[in-house]
């Protein structure tokens, strides 16, 4: 969806310029995406930026639950975590969130060094 994002942001962009003597009809046929589809983005813009700030709100909260004692954890220790300071988040959105903003969650344990 990343790409007719892109696309609509364009066709938004040259639409509201004064030299432009396109439709939107046009310019969306020439992006190759549909008309419908463009209007839709445009009337959700804002309802995308409530969830990118709810979002950023999220992961700071899973952020302290991550740090927490000092070690790194995965999502079901941020599961955990989160629940013992009373909050509700499905692991679902967790990982969505990790991968999102890029934070990597610890798989098993660090390996020992023989003969130490």
């Amino acid at each position: 969806m990343e790409d007719s994002s892109f696309k609509f942001g364009i066709i938004r962009d040259t639409s509201m310029e004064k030299s432009n003597i396109l439709t939107i009809s046009e310019l969306c046929e020439i992006a190759g995406v549909s008309r419908s589809g463009y209007y839709a983005w445009l009337s959700s813009e804002q309802k995308r930026a409530a969830r990118e700030a709810q979002d950023a709100a999220d992961f700071q909260q899973i952020l302290e639950a991550y740090h927490f004692r000092g070690y790194a954890k995965g999502v079901r220790g941020i599961h955990m975590r989160l629940l013992h300071t009373g909050i509700r988040m499905n692991g679902k959105k967790i990982r969505r969130l990790m991968k999102k903003f890029g934070l990597v969650e610890q798989h098993g344990r660090k390996p020992c060094e023989a003969g130490v």
